[in-house]
């Protein structure tokens, strides 16, 4: 399959791969047709999902039973009434379905937003009115199916809630509609420019951007799976990311798929780094990609007692990795960790690919198709050694995967990407190898286990209550991380003697 859409596979340098890899981009590509079904008409038997819940359940999928499920999951959605363009809402965690929906969606051309289950009624709100949401699909859990219906009044454009499992009053049964739905589809006509995808991703000067992807969008992530994860052909990819964040489109579909991997997708709601490592020894996964804080954890724990002959690749991405979690990491498994930096709006635009000896802490090379630069203040390219902002020349052509914009905000987007210059708002110096290394952000958004946390969008829950009247929100370095976002909350009170300090974790 990976053929068909690079000029080839086999590079003898960094810098033949760089100059020479040339991704092929056909005419009207969706990737629900021309990967997931066209695997099933080639090899209907061949895995494509494994998926495993923390409780021992599980269950395992052939791209044949993709295309059934999905077939049938679009033609329940075309019985509600969806259809090209409609913008649809995924809260659904981890589960299964989320798979079945997001190829649905793409055989109709309708719009996926896939939403983290984290959000409240105000966040689905906000969504819904700035997309024109149509329909949300939800997992079946009270609380999550609660802030929907507070959002619903407040939500002219939705019409539509769906839940996976039995239906309640004013939403429709996913898995009712699938049983009585035809699972045969016809292909239904996309273009590339159309809109695939919608992101919602924290800023600091206002409430989350709308990130718009096209229908080639998939065809960009062949260089974070072949070229980075190392995923195999019939190999099992596991990427630790919920279903609602762009990681999992980084990992968890388009270019494992592409490349024939299987993805592996461990289902819990609590981390507890044994029960990811038994999955992992367990189930043979072959390549893994995890921010730094879960790697953080394993070492603390006896990895020698876990069976990793199938582990032939491991990366790292979402956060800076620290030398010593590397040195740790390698010195317990023999596994080098491979860091790569990209961001909700392109795809992996710099990382330490097969021919590249990693330099821990560093992370890597641009990709190809990538012409990457740092500008300092005065908008010239730095010297080695000299910080500046990572930007992305795209006067001549941009690379295959990046952002269309930022949905419904040209200003928005022209404050970013102008002059041929995509501007990251992220801060990284080079040294003589021509290795970047990450320092931070030109604004003040705060990350955390791979996590985008806008301060704006905390200061605003926070002025909400009726004890603060003013308030400021900053972070502070973590050094017992807990693998969920985290930040320190200075809140002042106009008037008060002293300021209260309040440390918030958000689960």
């Amino acid at each position: 399959m990976l053929d068909k859409f690079v000029t080839g596979t086999q590079f003898e340098s960094y810098e033949d791969f760089y100059a020479n890899l040339d991704i092929l981009v056909p005419d009207n590509f969706n990737f629900a047709y021309d990967v997931v079904d066209e695997w099933a008409r080639t090899d209907p038997d061949k895995l494509a999902l494994v998926w495993v819940e923390e409780h021992g359940n599980s269950a395992s999928f052939t791209f044949g039973d993709l295309k059934r499920e999905s077939d049938r999951a679009a033609a329940f959605f075309q019985s509600v009434g969806l259809g090209k363009g409609d913008p649809v809402m995924l809260i659904l965690k981890r589960r299964y379905q989320f798979w079945f929906c997001v190829l649905a969606l793409h055989k109709l051309g309708a719009i996926a937003i896939p939403t983290t289950h984290l959000v409240t009624a105000k966040d689905i709100v906000y969504r819904n009115n700035a997309a024109s949401v149509k329909s949300i699909v939800a997992v079946d859990e009270p609380a999550v199916l609660d802030n929907v219906d507070a959002a619903a009044p407040e939500s002219p454009t939705l019409l539509h809630r769906i839940s996976l499992g039995r239906a309640r009053p004013g939403w429709h049964s996913l898995s009712e509609g699938m049983d009585k739905a035809s699972s045969s589809l016809a292909r239904m006509p996309t273009e590339n420019g159309d809109t695939s995808l919608l992101y919602f991703t924290s800023g600091t000067t206002g409430m989350p951007k709308m990130v718009q992807h096209d229908f080639v969008y998939p065809l960009g992530h062949i260089l974070t799976a072949k070229y980075w994860q190392n995923v195999e052909e019939g190999g099992l990819h596991l990427t630790v990311a919920d279903t609602g964040w762009a990681k999992a489109a980084w990992g968890k579909i388009y270019g494992q798929w592409i490349c024939g991997s299987a993805v592996f997708v461990y289902d819990y709601d609590r981390f507890l780094p044994t029960n990811l490592l038994g999955v992992i020894s367990k189930y043979k996964v072959t390549s893994f990609c995890a921010p730094p804080t879960i790697y953080r954890f394993f070492i603390k724990e006896n990895l020698r007692q876990y069976d990793f002959s199938a582990l032939r690749s491991c990366v790292v991405a979402g956060e800076p990795l620290n030398p010593e979690v590397y040195h740790r990491f390698k010195s317990l498994t023999g596994l080098s960790l491979k860091e790569g930096y990209g961001q909700t709006e392109m795809t992996l635009a710099v990382a330490v690919y097969p021919w590249v000896e990693p330099k821990p802490g560093s992370m890597g090379l641009p990709s190809p198709g990538y012409d990457i630069d740092l500008l300092n203040e005065q908008g010239q390219s730095c010297e080695v050694g000299e910080k500046g902002e990572i930007v992305v020349r795209t006067d001549t052509r941009a690379p295959i995967g990046m952002f269309l914009g930022y949905h419904r905000d040209p200003e928005l987007t022209g404050s970013v990407w102008h002059d041929g210059i995509y501007h990251t708002g992220d801060v990284a110096w080079r040294d003589e190898d021509g290795y970047l290394w990450f320092v931070g952000r030109t604004d003040d958004v705060i990350k955390s286990s791979g996590y985008r946390i806008g301060p704006f969008e905390v200061e605003s829950a926070l002025i909400e209550h009726p004890a603060v009247i003013e308030c400021a929100v900053t972070a502070a370095p973590d050094e017992m991380p807990i693998g969920m976002p985290s930040c320190w909350l200075t809140c002042f009170e106009i008037g008060a003697e002293s300021a209260s300090f309040t440390r918030m974790t958000s689960s």
